[in-house]
């Protein structure tokens, strides 16, 4: 008897280095290939999934996986994270300048779309429900896939477009979680689901999901204002901890918890967050990682033989879904807001599938829908195509329609003050242009308010101590300390600042 405890006890060890070697390989492997993966205009997820194809049980790894449960319990929290972060860093400027089209379209256009790709030729076969649920996993953009290959080629987007798909991303993502799940019900238990009640769900979980996650917010900013932590890693704890609570609270409610999660992370970061840089940047490194395993996971869940099975319906419909239903309900959702031709083709080309559509296909699975499978497969099939395609060209798409914004190269250097309590000035960096009435000038010439100071200088691969004497040149980043009251003016002098 204590010779098999002894043999399990060394074992255990073994099989769990054994297992997190694998799980390291496969984490550095990612990473490192994603700089490639930019350069090429590939997007990086495509790089995490043949990973994790690789690695499964059809692939050299040999792992045999195919518990879709645990595949959506993954997601799931890999999704609330995900979002919670892309909130943190979506501006209230942005969701002003983009509320209106980026809410049509991830509403109206993704019933749209679900609909209109449903009376496809590939699915008109199929029951309308089950073709109605296929549709509706596909139609949900993903925001994380969307930047890397304009990183990988140094093009910035312009604001109006950039922002239209950023909270189109954030926003759709609910919707289409919402409409898989009603019409999942519906297919198991027709008479547990009236279909003319489905409008009055989607719009019950919407409202409740936006006012919880406003609330929350709210929340959120209260606790951090009286909270002290003494340790600094705990606030990001705090945070992640808040995220699982809105979406956990919010789902019980019968409300649209990814929504939820997303709102309340947009009301969170456009208050005062103490230590505000570092906590972004570990949910950035959070995010990234949740991105990492979910798409390696979905990897592995996915038996890359059957995709030959689905390989002439998921093509026929991958060019359905990105050459005429996208771009045709984008044009007729945007036609109000009086976007630019080349803004309407840009936003209906660049609809890129992620992870979203992969962890939604596994709800049917678990749920027992008859051919349920194959939608999984039809769906990651086409995941792959629609991200090779589009996201190939999207820096060309770019360039070619004229969407590139010239923003100034970002320095060398960053400068930053971070503290968990609230600070009477503010560090702006400003981009000093050749055209600036202050290029030329010496500091001590410039009329700083008796609040306001020119602090540092990166002048290229140097740092540069503002004196009297020194003089501004085109190319230099200058931070600058004011007080709130006075950043208008300096702003006059300066332009707009960076990072904003």
């Amino acid at each position: 008897m204590r010779q098999r405890v002894a043999s399990c006890g060394m074992a255990e060890p073994a099989g769990i280095a054994l297992t997190l070697t694998v799980l390291g390989v496969l984490l550095v492997i990612s990473v490192m290939f994603s700089r490639a993966s930019e350069r090429f205009g590939v997007p990086v997820v495509l790089i995490f999934l043949a990973l994790g194809m690789l690695a499964g049980s059809e692939g050299v790894g040999g792992i045999w996986f195919d518990d879709a449960r645990l595949a959506f319990q993954l997601g799931t929290g890999a999704l609330v994270l995900i979002l919670f972060d892309g909130g943190l860093n979506t501006s209230l400027a942005s969701v002003r300048l983009a509320a209106r089209p980026a809410a049509v379209l991830a509403t109206v256009g993704v019933v749209a779309t679900a609909g209109l790709t449903a009376l496809a030729p590939p699915v008109a076969g199929a029951p309308c429900t089950a073709a109605l649920l296929l549709c509706a996993v596909l139609v949900a953009p993903a925001a994380a896939a969307q930047p890397a290959p304009l990183r990988g080629s140094g093009l910035s987007l312009q604001r109006r477009v950039a922002t239209t798909l950023e909270v189109e991303s954030g926003a759709n993502d609910p919707m289409a979680v919402v409409l898989t799940m009603v019409l999942t019900q519906y297919i198991v238990d027709p008479d547990g689901v009236a279909a003319w009640s489905t409008a009055g769900q989607v719009a019950v979980q919407f409202a409740v999901g936006a006012a919880l996650g406003i609330a929350g917010g709210y929340a959120g900013r209260a606790l951090l204002a009286v909270g002290r932590l003494r340790a600094g890693g705990l606030y990001a704890v705090f945070t992640m901890g808040f995220a699982f609570l809105v979406f956990g609270v919010t789902t019980l409610a019968n409300g649209s918890g990814f929504l939820a999660v997303y709102v309340a992370g947009i009301v969170l970061g456009n208050g005062t967050l103490p230590l505000r840089n570092s906590l972004l940047r570990v949910h950035d490194s959070v995010a990234w990682l949740c991105q990492i395993v979910m798409f390696l996971v979905l990897g592995l869940l996915v038996f890359p033989s059957r995709l030959l099975d689905v390989a002439a319906v998921g093509l026929a419909l991958a060019l359905i879904l990105g050459f005429v239903v996208r771009p045709l309900v984008v044009a007729l959702c945007l036609l109000p807001f009086r976007f630019a031709r080349a803004e309407v083709a840009y936003i209906g080309w660049v609809g890129l599938r992620g992870a979203v559509p992969i962890v939604l296909a596994t709800f049917p699975v678990l749920a027992g829908v008859p051919g349920a499978d194959w939608i999984f497969d039809v769906v990651f099939f086409i995941v792959v195509t629609n991200a090779i395609v589009p996201g190939g060209t999207v820096a060309f798409a770019t360039r070619r329609l004229g969407l590139e914004r010239a923003d100034p190269p970002p320095p060398r250097a960053v400068l930053e003050i971070e503290s968990v309590q609230p600070l009477g000035g503010e560090l702006r960096s400003f981009y000093i242009e050749p055209g600036l009435v202050v290029c030329g000038q010496r500091i001590a010439d410039l009329p700083f308010p008796d609040g306001a100071a020119a602090t540092l200088i990166i002048r290229g691969n140097d740092l540069v101590a503002p004196r009297g004497n020194t003089v501004l040149e085109a190319g230099d980043h200058l931070y600058v300390f004011a007080q709130p009251a006075d950043l208008s003016f300096i702003q006059l002098m300066f332009g707009r600042p960076e990072l904003e």
